[in-house]
């Protein structure tokens, strides 16, 4: 891999990097549609790390004229003379009819995320914005990770990490994700509930220009326990987690009972929340922003964003596939990098006060 552009100035266009998803799913057909917008295309230029053949068969379903400059992609660089450059893995080879879990779906897209990562880690690339992935095709290609968050963090050596979505004015991050419902109290610590705050703290800051953020924490039980008659975990658990992060100089309350925190947080009460199991935070993410909801993870080195669906292999290749939640999730992506760009630029603004501080 061409490393011509590690040395990754402030005033460089920003450059992001997109992997293309699982080959038979509808990742080609949303990343040529979200990318045939030429206004998108005039915010940064941007490297697929995919396959060209499926890109053009793509492209040719959604009557959209290819725009991108074809290149290997063993050698990668930031000073590509287009838009948009494919990195094309052609030493893969999956029908365009095939729309359905295998091995070489597999191997070729966690070839896409792996080499993504090496390039934002080397600074060709500043930010990864991944298409969606078959858990079922990388298991079959026997990939040691069961998903994208997990390859993420691996490959960053990131000892923490946290998912977090953003659904219009609502920021929320998850204690626990993929755990059952009934072994989510087996493996509740104050560890991953504080862990969420601590990161979703820092992200507000850095990535969304909030300088001193407010978060609300939900309770797990109907009413945030009510004193401990609908379980005890608000106050062996959360509550302490809640005074820790306090202590570390988070501006953050609860536990709130979870069906009243969520409007409180849209009505501009807080500046992000946490959840504590996945379907009490991803309900309002997408009843709030079902078709623009982004993931974003957060605890890595580099900035990486999906949209909040699936491969949606029963709609793949008919050319039916709405972009939206891919397009937001490039779009917070170049947000999010002009955010850290303006904070390296203009550091003193960290230290500046709150206005609320001032008027104190």
């Amino acid at each position: 891999m061409n490393q011509n552009g590690s040395n990754n100035v402030l005033a460089d266009k920003l450059v992001i990097g997109i992997t293309m998803g699982d080959p038979g799913g509808i990742g080609p057909e949303i990343v040529v549609k979200t990318l045939a917008d030429p206004l998108l295309r005039r915010q940064a230029k941007f490297v697929i790390f995919g396959m060209n053949e499926q890109l053009v068969y793509a492209a040719d379903l959604a009557e959209v004229e290819p725009y991108w400059l074809r290149h290997q992609h063993e050698k990668l660089s930031r000073d590509y003379p287009r838009q948009v450059v494919v990195a094309d893995y052609d030493d893969y080879e999956v029908a365009a009819w095939i729309h359905a879990p295998n091995k070489v779906s597999g191997e070729a897209s966690v070839r896409f995320c792996m080499d993504a990562v090496q390039a934002a880690r080397d600074g060709i690339i500043d930010a990864v914005v991944t298409a969606p992935i078959s858990k079922s095709s990388w298991k079959l290609a026997g990939a040691p990770w069961p998903g994208h968050t997990e390859l993420f963090a691996d490959l960053c050596k990131s000892q923490r990490k946290v998912m977090m979505f953003v659904a219009g004015p609502l920021k929320m991050a998850l204690a626990t994700i993929h755990v059952g419902l009934f072994e989510v109290r087996h493996k509740f610590t104050i560890g991953c509930v504080f862990e969420p705050i601590d990161l979703l703290n820092d992200a507000l800051k850095e990535y969304f220009g909030i300088t001193k953020p407010r978060i609300g924490v939900a309770g797990l039980n109907p009413h945030a326990g009510e004193d401990g008659q609908f379980g005890d975990e608000e106050q062996r658990i959360i509550g302490p987690a809640i005074l820790l992060a306090q202590e570390a100089g988070i501006q953050c309350t609860g536990p709130i009972p979870a069906d009243t925190m969520f409007l409180r947080a849209v009505r501009g009460e807080f500046d992000g929340v946490v959840a504590m199991y996945h379907d009490q935070g991803l309900i309002p993410v997408k009843l709030l922003a079902f078709n623009t909801a982004v993931n974003v993870t957060l605890g890595l080195p580099i900035i990486r964003t999906s949209p909040a669906h699936g491969t949606a292999f029963d709609i793949a290749g008919k050319g039916l596939a709405d972009p939206s939640s891919f397009r937001s999730a490039v779009q917070v992506a170049i947000e999010m990098v002009r955010s850290r760009r303006a904070a390296k630029l203009n550091p003193a603004q960290e230290s500046q006060p709150d206005a609320d501080q001032e008027r104190d």
